[in-house]
């Protein structure tokens, strides 16, 4: 049971850890994006 727990514990740690990396890679290029549209109006 306890083996149990603390496989399910890390498996949505894991699910976590790359949920959050795919979030922060697509606000980079959010802000990229953003970034290009100010250097392209400032011409």
């Amino acid at each position: 049971m306890r083996k149990t727990v603390l496989h399910l514990l890390a498996g949505l740690t894991a699910l976590l850890a790359l949920t959050a990396c795919n979030t922060v890679q697509g606000v980079g290029q959010d802000i990229q994006a953003g970034g290009r549209a100010i250097e392209r109006a400032a011409r």
